[in-house]
């Protein structure tokens, strides 16, 4: 068994192809390879030499596990990756293995490879981040004026719709879509040239290597390097462990509102956990995104142009954070596509509460009406028969309509059933929440048609 038993089951087995040996030494091969082919192509090196070397950048052609397991004694991938990739070179044309790796550093080829892996594993989380997102916008657009409680410190406190608490999910979604995109197209940007030495290799044809590569790679070319600069990375990895954080919140409230105390939804499974079992890798992910991103910041001061150890934490920082991101939003995708409402228990909830759920609305009616010196006395008294098991507090406030009593002739029987009319205060809350709704229906049709980066 291997730590990434542990990271399998909250993850999903796409991130981890993402990430697996030979994907990654299929990544830095990819870089190799199209360096060779620009480089052949700007007669920078012959092009029996570029074809050559970018003919050999399989990396099902090399043992992969034996040149990650030299990578611990060699600072990395890079350099046992390129010795056996100019050692098959050589095999086949001799000439050719001279230029394997001509004018690029190891932290070039790191780093690109890393952009390129990024990229994959932001193009899984957008693709299910947006899914979760429309199946969200589904069931809003689907459950009207459906009234259920409004919790604070886990005490029911209002009365408020599901379509307004299902807004209060979405809206952080797609604000994290949006920051996501914008922060990768920033982020995957091409390393390559070092710090200074690719002048001396490539001349005055440096500037068209590293545009035609970055275009072969599909990724940003920057003005200058960002060996040392990692900002950028940083913002991407906050972005992530924001989603992360506001994934944990939506997971905990589907949790809360599915426990057998609550029951007002439910997921089948194949357990009796339910959506608890649904929501693990959120929670998890939700625990475990701070600190990660903390790391990837802990390694922006390096020393000068490069640190040891600073660039190596954050490149093994970046998988952990991708497997958990992705492990969250896939299974909440999961959990809302088969969710179910339960509108019988939701009422009923409210029933059983309603002493407690009604009192703000009564309050502020009995201030209206009497002003507050008088309401808060009488309020006082009527919550006092309510403890002592006079009434509900519904019963009770009509027989403050009664001869004699404080609002007798001040309002009908029908205005004081207005402040218990459950429909009536979801179809309020529902009425402010239709505008953000349409907002987040027309942002995440304009996401969807949209390349992410």
């Amino acid at each position: 068994m291997t730590v990434m038993v542990f990271e399998a089951f909250i993850s999903t087995p796409q991130m981890q192809a993402v990430y697996a040996e030979g994907a990654v030494a299929q990544a830095l091969m990819d870089v190799e390879a199209a360096v060779a082919r620009v480089q052949a192509r700007l007669g920078l090196i012959p092009s029996h030499a570029g074809q050559a070397i970018a003919s050999l950048c399989r990396a099902e052609l090399y043992d992969v596990p034996a040149i990650m397991a030299a990578a611990a004694r060699r600072g990395g991938p890079a350099q046992p990756l390129v010795q056996k990739l100019r050692e098959t070179v050589a095999l086949f044309d001799p000439v050719a293995a001279g230029y394997v790796h001509w004018g690029c550093t190891d932290q070039d080829l790191v780093d690109t490879a890393q952009a390129l892996l990024t990229q994959r594993a932001l193009r899984l989380i957008d693709e299910d981040l947006l899914q979760l997102c429309g199946h969200l916008l589904d069931l809003a657009e689907r459950e009207v004026q459906r009234p259920m409680l409004t919790r604070i410190q886990l005490r029911p406190d209002s009365v408020q719709s599901l379509r307004a608490k299902i807004v209060t999910w979405l809206a952080p979604l797609l604000r994290s879509a949006q920051a996501l995109r914008s922060a990768a197209r920033d982020t995957l940007m091409l390393q390559l040239g070092g710090l200074g030495g690719a002048q001396v290799a490539w001349g005055s044809k440096d500037d068209a290597l590293r545009e035609q590569v970055a275009g072969e790679l599909h990724l940003g070319c920057p003005a200058t390097g960002w060996h040392s600069q990692r900002d950028r990375g940083a913002r991407l990895g906050a972005e992530l462990g924001l989603l992360c954080m506001v994934l944990g919140k939506l997971a905990q409230d589907l949790t809360l509102l599915s426990q057998p105390e609550v029951d007002e939804l439910d997921w089948p499974a194949t357990t009796a956990s339910g959506t608890q079992i649904g929501c693990t890798p959120a929670l998890s992910a939700a625990r475990r995104a701070p600190q990660r991103v903390s790391a990837l910041l802990a390694c922006m001061p390096q020393v000068l142009e490069h640190e040891a150890g600073a660039w190596h934490a954050e490149l093994a920082e970046w998988a952990g954070l991708m497997l958990s991101a992705h492990g969250s939003v896939h299974a909440l995708v999961q959990v809302l596509a088969s969710l179910r409402i339960k509108p019988a228990r939701m009422l009923s909830q409210i029933e059983a509460q309603s002493d407690l759920v009604f009192q703000a609305p009564l309050r502020q009616l009995l201030t209206d009406e009497l002003g507050r010196s008088r309401a808060e006395p009488l309020m006082d008294d009527l919550l006092a028969l309510v403890r002592d098991g006079q009434g509900p507090l519904r019963r009770l406030a009509q027989g403050l309509l009664g001869e004699g009593a404080p609002l007798a002739g001040r309002m009908t029987p029908a205005r004081m059933a207005q402040v218990f009319d459950v429909d009536a205060a979801a179809a309020r809350a529902d009425a402010r929440a239709v505008g953000s709704l349409q907002q987040a229906r027309s942002l995440w049709a304009e996401l969807c048609d949209s390349a992410p980066f």
